[in-house]
């Protein structure tokens, strides 16, 4: 065959295997990521469990660089620990050795079905979660009709003398891992690299001996996707992402000694466990060195942590006021654009809640320099609701879990929320700047009257971003309780206040402004409720959930 038709055979079978590992995955992340995330998030809190849940999720993902992002993402967001990361990432590292082992099946003959199948679920399918199963069964045949015409061209490449040539410089175990380490770091997959290796060693232009080596660098090149990720991220995240890379180089090394020293009966080992299948003996020698990686350093995870703090050290500078934390406008990544975007968003609560406090103590205490303040934070609250709106805009033009897609609309209305808290901060700032040019003093009363309100304020809006950023329904009936005795209150006060005017015990200025704060406050508490409940209006499937009673808080 003309070598120039084995090469156009290779890029369109690998194109293909590409296409349909993507498809399948994103498919696959679309009808349960934002589940599966949640699982991930959940069950980390034992290192061996993460293990366990990193590895059903990476197999069912079929990617261990989109694990492995998101877990530096998820410690980025401050979701888990660094130590709560680690088993997740060697979890991750076995379940990535999935994809070789389905692929080293002989099933290319059902690839045209599930091709048919998936593209008559995708157009007739009604709901999303359909025409997405449509998707992975696309991809899956995609991938097996990608392996078919890339392995008939491999076993044309026997008559080219310039292709042996080159293959034969694999030899060396050493260049193996370096030429397979690079490779892997270039396709940012280490499921296409081994299939890729296993596949030339079905067709005998690798030995089984070389592709063992050559496995060790694909393990090693998987390492640069969480790399690069970890680039704009924090320390904490720079140090998960290092575990990855040191797991894999040290586990390796380690593989590599072991190899060298006892090859042969490792080799017929695993050959005879494959019954005598080469490419099962490849996708088999991938299982077993990952999974040995993990049982011989798991014990030394807290080493490895240490280590990582050693060789990152130090703690982050704090954020700047106009500065994102959680989110990288250059960086949207589905698979974790909502946990950050909550996580940034959270932190701008947290921030107009602050603004809010300090508002209410320059009115109380009649301090114009915090009421300066309140404006200089005020800034920091629209330039992260402005942010925050951008990534919003740029993640909802992105392919995204079906849950995640549908909770975007309501991330809209939180930080609109959240801003409009930060507006009634500035408010009640105003007020005290009023107060001290015509010099307007509250009676003892109605201070009172005002704290006993704002301590009802800080609960509901404590509870309200704890709901928000841990979605637990703990504090729903509490807010809602709480909300409505603000309603009632102020409504009081209000009764309380006019008899104060008819008493003459406060004057009309003062009444006026006691009127507009405590309206502030009740808008306030509004615009909370809506921040506790408004994740809760949609279910997975986009189907409204009967609705909680929320304030049009303006």
């Amino acid at each position: 065959m003309d070598i120039t038709a084995i090469l156009l055979g290779l890029a369109g079978g690998l194109g293909l295997f590409l296409y349909g590992m993507d498809l399948m995955g994103e498919g696959l992340q679309r009808v349960a990521g934002s589940k599966l995330r949640s699982v991930l998030e959940f069950f980390t809190k034992n290192t061996l469990m993460g293990v366990i849940v990193g590895t059903i999720f990476t197999a069912i993902i079929q990617s261990s660089s989109a694990t492995t992002v998101m877990v530096v993402s998820f410690v980025n967001a401050g979701l888990i620990t660094l130590a709560q990361s680690f088993g997740v990432i060697l979890g991750a590292n076995i379940g990535t050795t999935m994809t070789a082992q389905i692929v080293s099946l002989d099933i290319s003959a059902i690839a045209p079905v599930c091709l048919l199948l998936g593209v008559i679920l995708h157009m007739a399918g009604k709901k999303p979660t359909v025409k997405h199963l449509g998707s992975v069964a696309i991809g899956f045949g995609a991938l097996f009709l990608g392996m078919d015409m890339m392995s008939g061209a491999v076993s044309s490449v026997r008559e080219s003398q310039q292709v042996l040539a080159v293959m034969g410089s694999l030899n060396n175990p050493l260049v193996a891992v370096l030429a397979c380490a690079v490779v892997t770091a270039i396709v940012q997959s280490s499921s296409v690299s081994v299939a890729i290796v296993l596949l030339l060693t079905q067709q005998g232009l690798l030995t089984l001996e070389i592709s063992f080596y050559a496995i060790l660098g694909c393990n090693i090149g998987t390492c640069a996707t969480a790399l690069l990720a970890c680039l704009s991220c924090n320390k904490d995240a720079k140090r998960a992402a290092l575990i990855h890379l040191l797991f894999n180089v040290i586990g390796s090394i380690l593989n590599f000694v072991v190899l060298m020293v006892a090859m042969d009966p490792i080799r017929d080992f695993i050959l005879d466990f494959s019954g005598g299948n080469v490419g099962r003996a490849v996708a088999n020698a991938q299982s077993i060195f990952r999974i040995a990686q993990v049982i011989v350093l798991l014990p030394f995870s807290n080493m490895l942590i240490q280590l990582t703090r050693m060789l990152i050290r130090g703690e982050d500078a704090k954020v700047g006021a106009q500065e994102l934390k959680y989110i990288d406008m250059a960086h949207v990544s589905s698979a974790t654009a909502v946990p950050n975007v909550m996580a940034e968003m959270t932190r701008m609560g947290e921030i107009a809640v602050a603004n809010l406090d300090l508002a209410m103590e320059s009115l109380l205490e009649r301090d114009v320099s915090k009421a300066q303040q309140v404006y200089e934070m005020e800034k920091t609250v629209d330039y992260l609701n402005h942010e925050i709106t951008q990534y919003l805009v740029a993640a909802n033009q992105m392919s995204l879990p079906i849950a995640d897609k549908n909770m975007l609309a309501a991330l809209f209305h939180v930080v609109n929320d959240i801003e409009r808290i930060g507006d009634h901060a500035e408010n009640v700032a105003e007020d005290t700047i009023t107060q001290q040019n015509i010099n307007i003093r509250f009676s003892d009363a109605a201070v009172e009257e005002v704290r006993q309100v704002k301590t009802m304020v800080d609960e509901i809006l404590r509870l309200a971003l704890e709901m928000f950023r841990t979605g637990h329904k703990d504090h729903m009936n509490r807010i809602l309780e709480l909300e409505n005795a603000i309603d009632e209150l102020e409504r009081e006060l209000q009764d309380r206040h006019i008899d104060r005017l008819n008493n003459n015990i406060c004057n009309a200025q003062a009444g006026a402004m006691f009127i507009d704060l405590i309206g502030n406050l009740e808008r306030v508490s509004d615009h909370a409720t809506n921040v506790a409940f408004a994740l809760l209006e949609h279910d997975p499937e986009g189907e409204k959930q009967p609705k909680v009673k929320l304030n049009p808080a303006n």
